[in-house]
C-alpha cells in the first residue's frame, strides 16, 4: 500500500504549486503595506533625517521597478505648496509629528497625525504644511517614480495677486476617484 506521501507527493515541497512572488507591490494596499513595513522600521530610517531649516530635506530611500520611496523632514512653517504628481500615484505616510493637507486649490485643512496614511492617485491636488511647534517625517512611496510636481495657484495666492506656475489642467478621464502628494525640485508631500 502506497503512503500519502507517495500519492500526494511531500507537502513541504510545494514551491513549484505556488504562484511567483512579485518583485514589487502590484496593488495600491500593496504599496500601503510596504510604506506601513517601512515605517516600522525606525531604526532604519529615523537615524537617516536631517532637518534644514531654509528648505524641506528630502532623502531617496529606496527605488524598485516602477516605483519610489521617499523620506521628507518639515520644520515647524515649511509646506509643499498646492501641487499635483503627474502621472505618479503614491501613499503618504507621517511617521513622527504631524502635518496639515489641504485638498485641492482651496480645500480646508485636515491634520495627518504620526501613523496616518493617505492614498493619492494622479491629478490630485494638495498642498502639506508642517502647521505644528514640532518637526515631522514624513515617507512618500510613489508609482510609477516621481517626474514632475506641477504647483498650482492657491485661493490664498489668486486673492493676493500671487500665482504659481500654471499646470495642465487634469480632464475627467485622466483623475481617478482617489488621490494626495509632490515635483523633483521641490518635493512634495
Amino acid at each position: 500500500m502506497n503512503s500519502d506521501v507517495q500519492i500526494a507527493g511531500d507537502p513541504l515541497d510545494i514551491p513549484h504549486l505556488l504562484p511567483p512572488v512579485p518583485a514589487h507591490p502590484s496593488t495600491v494596499s500593496a504599496f500601503a503595506g510596504l510604506a506601513r513595513t517601512i515605517a516600522a522600521d525606525r531604526d532604519g530610517w529615523a537615524p537617516l533625517v536631517r532637518y534644514d531649516a531654509t528648505s524641506r530635506w528630502y532623502h531617496r530611500l529606496r527605488t524598485g521597478p516602477g516605483y519610489e520611496v521617499w523620506l521628507l523632514s518639515w520644520v515647524p512653517g515649511q509646506g509643499s505648496g498646492a501641487h499635483d504628481h503627474g502621472r505618479s500615484s503614491g501613499v503618504l505616510t507621517v511617521l513622527q509629528g504631524e502635518l496639515t493637507e489641504r485638498v485641492g486649490t482651496r480645500g480646508v485643512g485636515h491634520t495627518l497625525r504620526a501613523g496616518a496614511q493617505r492614498v493619492f492617485a494622479p491629478g490630485y491636488v494638495h498642498d502639506v504644511v508642517n502647521d505644528s511647534l514640532e518637526p515631522a517625517v514624513s515617507l512618500h512611496i510613489y508609482f510609477p517614480g516621481l517626474t514632475e510636481m506641477p504647483l498650482h495657484p492657491t485661493q490664498s495666492a489668486e486673492l493676493s495677486g500671487a500665482t504659481a506656475p500654471a499646470a495642465a489642467p487634469a480632464t475627467a478621464s485622466s483623475v481617478p476617484p482617489a488621490a494626495a502628494p509632490g515635483t523633483l525640485g521641490v518635493m512634495g508631500g
